[in-house]
Protein backbone atom coordinates (compact mmCIF):
# COMPACT_ATOMS: atom_id res chain seq x y z
CA UNK A 1 0.00 0.00 0.00
CA UNK A 2 1.24 3.50 -0.88
CA UNK A 3 -0.48 7.01 0.47
CA UNK A 4 0.16 10.24 -1.38
CA UNK A 5 0.24 13.66 -0.87
CA UNK A 6 -0.22 16.08 -3.27
CA UNK A 7 1.48 20.25 -3.33
CA UNK A 8 2.50 22.59 -5.03
CA UNK A 9 -1.20 23.78 -6.65
CA UNK A 10 -2.12 27.40 -6.51
CA UNK A 11 -3.62 30.85 -8.08
CA UNK A 12 -1.49 31.61 -11.27
CA UNK A 13 -2.24 33.85 -14.53
CA UNK A 14 -3.03 32.61 -17.78
CA UNK A 15 0.54 31.85 -19.10
CA UNK A 16 2.61 30.85 -16.06
CA UNK A 17 3.40 27.86 -14.73
CA UNK A 18 3.01 25.86 -11.75
CA UNK A 19 4.99 22.46 -10.43
CA UNK A 20 2.82 20.15 -8.77
CA UNK A 21 4.60 17.33 -6.01
CA UNK A 22 3.51 13.91 -5.02
CA UNK A 23 5.48 12.72 -2.32
CA UNK A 24 5.05 9.14 -1.53
CA UNK A 25 4.85 6.84 1.62
CA UNK A 26 6.81 3.59 1.68
CA UNK A 27 9.38 1.52 0.09
CA UNK A 28 7.81 -0.17 -2.81
CA UNK A 29 7.27 3.86 -4.65
CA UNK A 30 9.41 2.49 -7.97
CA UNK A 31 7.18 -0.58 -8.22
CA UNK A 32 4.10 1.67 -9.54
CA UNK A 33 2.99 2.81 -12.57
CA UNK A 34 1.98 6.63 -11.44
CA UNK A 35 -0.35 9.06 -12.84
CA UNK A 36 -1.74 12.67 -12.45
CA UNK A 37 -5.12 13.21 -12.73
CA UNK A 38 -7.69 16.35 -12.59
CA UNK A 39 -11.09 17.17 -12.04
CA UNK A 40 -12.35 20.47 -13.32
CA UNK A 41 -15.45 21.95 -11.32
CA UNK A 42 -18.65 20.24 -12.32
CA UNK A 43 -16.74 17.65 -14.68
CA UNK A 44 -15.50 14.14 -14.36
CA UNK A 45 -11.91 13.21 -13.37
CA UNK A 46 -9.72 12.26 -16.47
CA UNK A 47 -5.80 11.19 -16.42
CA UNK A 48 -3.60 14.18 -17.65
CA UNK A 49 -0.31 12.04 -17.37
CA UNK A 50 1.28 8.93 -16.23
CA UNK A 51 4.42 7.13 -16.01
CA UNK A 52 5.74 4.17 -16.00
CA UNK A 53 8.20 2.34 -13.18
CA UNK A 54 11.12 3.73 -13.88
CA UNK A 55 10.22 6.42 -16.18
CA UNK A 56 10.83 5.64 -19.48
CA UNK A 57 7.26 5.57 -20.58
CA UNK A 58 5.27 8.82 -20.71
CA UNK A 59 1.71 9.40 -21.61
CA UNK A 60 -0.29 12.78 -21.89
CA UNK A 61 -3.73 13.45 -22.91
CA UNK A 62 -3.44 15.86 -26.12
CA UNK A 63 -4.48 18.96 -24.53
CA UNK A 64 -1.45 19.28 -22.35
CA UNK A 65 0.99 17.43 -24.44
CA UNK A 66 4.18 20.27 -25.56
CA UNK A 67 2.92 21.69 -22.07
CA UNK A 68 2.89 19.36 -18.96
CA UNK A 69 5.96 17.28 -18.80
CA UNK A 70 5.37 14.48 -15.94
CA UNK A 71 8.44 12.87 -14.15
CA UNK A 72 9.29 10.77 -11.10
CA UNK A 73 12.85 10.44 -8.38
CA UNK A 74 12.27 7.42 -7.47
CA UNK A 75 15.32 7.55 -4.87
CA UNK A 76 12.61 10.42 -3.37
CA UNK A 77 9.49 9.10 -3.50
CA UNK A 78 8.23 11.56 -5.28
CA UNK A 79 6.54 11.83 -8.38
CA UNK A 80 6.12 15.84 -10.72
CA UNK A 81 4.22 17.43 -13.19
CA UNK A 82 5.64 20.62 -14.21
CA UNK A 83 3.37 22.98 -15.82
CA UNK A 84 3.69 25.68 -18.46
CA UNK A 85 2.39 28.12 -20.39
CA UNK A 86 -1.18 27.37 -18.06
CA UNK A 87 -4.63 28.23 -19.93
CA UNK A 88 -7.82 29.32 -17.98
CA UNK A 89 -9.21 26.01 -18.90
CA UNK A 90 -6.53 23.51 -16.78
CA UNK A 91 -8.23 25.18 -13.65
CA UNK A 92 -9.07 21.83 -11.63
CA UNK A 93 -8.33 19.94 -8.37
CA UNK A 94 -5.18 17.87 -9.23
CA UNK A 95 -4.49 14.22 -7.65
CA UNK A 96 -1.60 11.85 -7.91
CA UNK A 97 -2.29 8.29 -8.64
CA UNK A 98 -0.77 4.83 -8.15
CA UNK A 99 -1.36 1.41 -9.99
CA UNK A 100 -0.25 -1.71 -10.92
CA UNK A 101 -0.44 -0.37 -14.87
CA UNK A 102 -1.35 2.39 -16.99
CA UNK A 103 -5.04 1.64 -16.66
CA UNK A 104 -5.22 0.70 -13.10
CA UNK A 105 -4.75 2.94 -10.01
CA UNK A 106 -5.61 2.08 -7.12
CA UNK A 107 -4.04 4.87 -4.69
CA UNK A 108 -4.93 8.33 -4.93
CA UNK A 109 -3.58 11.55 -3.12
CA UNK A 110 -6.38 13.79 -1.75
CA UNK A 111 -6.45 16.65 -4.52
CA UNK A 112 -4.65 20.36 -4.98
CA UNK A 113 -6.05 22.85 -6.69
CA UNK A 114 -4.71 24.51 -9.53
CA UNK A 115 -6.61 27.97 -10.64
CA UNK A 116 -5.56 29.93 -13.71
CA UNK A 117 -6.90 33.12 -13.87
CA UNK A 118 -7.25 34.56 -17.35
Amino acid sequence: QVQLVESGGGLVQAGGSLRLSCAASGRTFRSYVMGWFRQPPGKERTRVASIGRIGGITYYTDSVKGRFTISRDNAKNTLYLQMNNLKPEDTAVYYCAAGGGFDSFQYWGQGTQVTVSS
